[in-house]
């Protein structure tokens, strides 16, 4: 394929991870192409980005006018997709066809340790068929508590999440996003494994007390047992296989597993990890009612 036309084909554009991808990459001068499901959600992508329609569900010919023209491959999983072998392998294969450079893909921190989830057999796969791969593997999103935990910070002026005391060494999307664009336009990055993680460490109880500096109004921590937790979601009607993630994440918050910090985001792209402050000033108007 022409060095000219060669571009990065960006899988979950229009979320914060690929989005932030996308930006940081168009920033370097680089061609994105971004995955889109639709033709009107092409309205989300950042100006310049060239909008492809994309499922995964695909045959193997719609995987291979995918990747036309690009020779680098951000993957990362749509949470709805648990089985990895029917829809992701194949655009790996696809990729592996056409003799593309490098696959970027976004995995979960300790992923090595925890067979069960779906990124770890995404890895395994990639290692397996000697793939030019690079793993991100990052902690937990800050943007969780501006997407998924919003209602309860906004509405109710409360963290209800079973973490305990225990720390965590959260890491904004948009870090991610600029880690991915360095590994992708700079030599040296096959076949290594990155651990992406905030440069400090918070307690929940922590992180309340800086959004309520920022809101202006008090927001608690009201470290719940699992047990009520898990009964407030089945409550409120979510799966059980959502229900089961969730216990998975805080149990293995609580063992602090996620506690430590590091300075990963400093060395791949030359400027420190956003800390929590800075995320909370930027989004603020994510909780305010």
């Amino acid at each position: 394929m022409s060095e000219l036309r060669a571009g990065v084909f960006v899988t979950g554009a229009t979320g914060s991870v690929g989005a932030a991808v996308a930006s940081c990459l168009l920033s370097k001068g680089e061609r994105v192409v971004a995955a889109v499901r639709s033709d009107s959600a092409a309205e989300q992508l950042p100006p310049r980005a060239e909008a492809r329609v994309f499922d995964f569900g695909g045959d193997a010919d719609a995987m291979r006018e995918a990747l036309e023209g690009c020779d680098r491959l951000f993957l990362m999983r749509p949470p709805p997709i648990e089985d990895v072998e029917r829809y992701l392998f194949p655009l790996i294969d696809a990729a592996m066809r056409l003799s593309i450079r490098q696959i970027v893909f976004l995995s979960l921190q300790g992923v090595e340790h925890n067979k069960g989830v779906p990124h770890y057999r995404v890895e395994k796969y990639l290692e397996r068929i000697r793939a030019p791969y690079t793993f991100l593997r990052p902690n937990f999103f800050m943007q969780n508590l501006s997407t998924t935990y919003r209602d309860d910070i906004r509405d109710r002026d409360q963290i209800f999440l079973p973490a305990g005391h225990a720390f965590t060494a959260f890491i904004d999307a948009h870090d991610i996003g600029a880690v991915a664009a360095a590994v992708l336009t700079s030599p040296g990055h096959n076949n290594k494994k990155y651990t992406l993680n905030g440069e400090q460490t918070l307690t929940y109880r922590n992180v309340a007390r800086i959004l309520s500096d920022v809101l202006g109004r008090r927001i608690r921590y009201l470290r719940p047992s699992e047990d009520e937790y898990l009964a407030r979601l089945a409550g409120e009607g979510y799966p059980q296989d959502y229900i089961d993630v969730q216990k998975m994440i805080y149990r293995v918050v609580r063992f602090n597993v996620s506690a430590f910090p590091n300075r990963s985001v400093r060395r791949l792209t030359g400027r420190p990890a956003t800390t929590f402050r800075q995320f909370a000033d930027r989004e603020r108007a994510a909780w305010v009612r």
